[in-house]
């Protein structure tokens, strides 16, 4: 009895040389090829600089910190755009964005700059100043607060309680540990952890 092995080929299909048992008793190949073969989404990385969108877009109605994401968005577009129409809708816009932010309980300013691809999992209790600056695919929990002249980079995450509240930078694919007073520049890649906040870099994997 021979059963041959096919490699498997990641893209763009993939294919499976299965056994199958014939009606003598003896076993042969058969080819099952998976077209179109992808990854999970979750499975890839995540970028710092090319905003994933639709992890902003609401799910349903009431999904107060998307919408609320939505409204700032819809606002900062119409101001830019300027003309009459544009100034009857960010009227809306902040109305809307008021709206939202009460039900989120989270005070984020319609004119904070934000980074595309921004999770708000549990909005309650953020406070953001207006200087701050936020990179795209960024994770932000509740209780968090990010102060004046900050600058996230890119895909970092801030753990819930999280107090960032002088003028730091915080690099790309960063993380800071839940309830971090992070009174320090945090390097790319890096965690902060502690009150106040200890930095450890990652681990480089030798040879």
């Amino acid at each position: 009895m021979h059963t041959s092995q096919s490699p498997l080929i990641a893209s763009p299909s993939l294919q499976l040389d299965l056994p199958v048992r014939s009606g003598q008793g003896h076993k042969s190949s058969s080819v099952v090829a998976l077209t179109n073969f992808r990854p999970r989404a979750h499975d890839l990385p995540i970028s710092a600089t090319e905003p994933n969108l639709s992890r902003e877009q609401p799910r349903q109605w009431w999904d107060p910190s998307r919408q609320l994401l939505k409204s700032i968005r819809q606002y900062q577009r119409w101001q830019s755009r300027g003309g009459l129409l544009g100034l009857c809708l960010t009227k809306f816009s902040v109305i809307e964005h008021r709206f939202w932010s009460v039900v989120a309980g989270a005070d984020i300013p319609i004119n904070c700059q934000l980074g595309g691809g921004l999770l708000l999992t549990h909005p309650t209790g953020v406070v953001i100043h207006p200087s701050a600056e936020i990179g795209c695919n960024c994770l932000i929990l509740q209780q968090v607060t990010i102060g004046k002249d900050v600058k996230i980079g890119g895909h970092v995450d801030v753990g819930a309680g999280a107090k960032i509240i002088r003028p730091v930078t915080i690099g790309d694919h960063a993380k800071i540990g839940a309830n971090a007073v992070v009174l320090d520049d945090v390097p790319a890649g890096a965690t902060a952890v502690g009150i106040p906040a200890k930095i450890i870099m990652p681990r480089v994997a030798n040879g």
